[in-house]
C-alpha cells in the first residue's frame, strides 16, 4: 500500500464557519508526522475524520484504502489529557490496558483472553509500566498516565497511532521518555502526533503539518521562524535551549 492515509480536498464545519477548508494530506507507511497548528485550527477536528468519528462535508478520506469507520480497529488512538477525577475512578493499569483488547477477536466479550493478557503485558513492559500493573490509575503522576494510555493503544497491535496532545501537563523528562518510546515503536507502525511543542516534536518526526483550516506539509528542516509566523499570525521568537 502507498499510502495507509488519503485526504484529498477535504472540508468540514460545526457551524457556517469553517473549520477546514480544501485539506489534502498523504501519509506513507512507517512515517512519523506531526501535526501542529494554533487552537482551533482543526488539529483535533483532522483527527475525528481521519478516525471516523466525523465525515467530511466535502472531499475525502481513505485509511488503509477503505473507508476510516471501517479502519478503526487497525488505529491506535491517545486522546488529549484526561480531565476526569481519576481518584474517583476504581480501575487498575492492567484493567486499563486491557481496554485496548475489547472489539479484537471475532465478538465482543466482557472478558479476556490468556492471549489478551500477554499482549497486555507485553505492551506495558515496552512502555516501561509493567510494575505497576495492579495500581489504581487514580494514583499515578501525568506521565506514568500517558504512558498507561499508550498501552491501552497499543494493545489492539494498530498499524496507525494516533496521538493527540500525548505530552500536555507533563515534565520534560517525562516528554522525552514518551517520544523515545514512539520513536522506538515507529519501525512497527505509523505514528501521527497532534502537539504545540514545534522545537521538541521536530527532533523526532519526519514532516511536519501545519494546520490552520488548510494544511502546509514541511520536512522538519524547512521549518523556520516565518514559517511558524504564518501558521500562528503572530509574531514568534525560536529560541534554541541546550540542556
Amino acid at each position: 500500500m502507498k499510502y495507509v492515509i488519503e485526504i484529498h480536498n477535504v472540508s468540514f464545519a460545526y457551524t457556517r464557519e469553517p473549520v477546514l477548508r480544501d485539506v489534502s494530506l498523504v501519509v506513507p507507511p512507517g512515517e512519523f508526522l506531526g501535526i501542529i497548528g494554533p487552537n482551533g485550527g482543526g488539529k483535533s477536528t483532522l483527527v475525528k475524520l481521519i478516525l471516523g468519528l466525523l465525515r467530511p462535508h466535502g472531499g475525502s478520506i481513505a485509511v488503509m484504502g477503505t473507508e476510516p469507520h471501517e479502519a478503526s480497529s487497525r488505529i491506535g488512538y491517545v486522546p488529549q489529557y484526561p480531565t476526569f477525577s481519576r481518584r474517583d475512578f476504581p480501575i487498575s493499569v492492567m484493567d486499563t490496558v486491557l481496554l485496548g483488547r475489547l472489539g479484537q477477536d471475532s465478538h465482543w466479550s466482557i472478558t479476556y483472553s490468556g492471549a489478551d493478557r500477554d499482549i497486555a503485558r507485553e505492551v506495558m513492559a515496552a512502555v516501561e509500566i509493567l510494575d505497576i500493573a495492579g495500581r489504581p490509575i487514580g494514583s499515578l503522576s501525568g506521565g506514568q498516565l500517558q504512558r498507561v494510555l499508550i498501552a491501552r493503544a497499543l494493545a489492539c497491535r494498530p498499524e496507525i497511532l494516533i496521538l493527540d496532545e500525548p505530552t500536555a501537563n507533563i515534565d520534560i523528562r517525562a516528554e522525552e521518555n514518551i517520544f523515545a518510546i514512539l520513536k522506538h515503536r515507529n519501525d512497527r507502525m505509523t505514528v501521527i502526533v497532534v502537539s504545540h511543542d514545534i522545537a521538541f516534536i521536530s527532533g523526532y518526526v519526519n514532516r511536519v503539518a501545519c494546520l490552520n483550516q488548510t494544511l502546509v506539509c514541511h520536512a522538519t528542516s524547512e521549518i523556520s521562524g516565518k514559517t511558524i509566523e504564518d501558521l500562528y499570525g503572530a509574531p514568534v521568537k525560536m529560541i534554541h535551549h541546550a540542556h
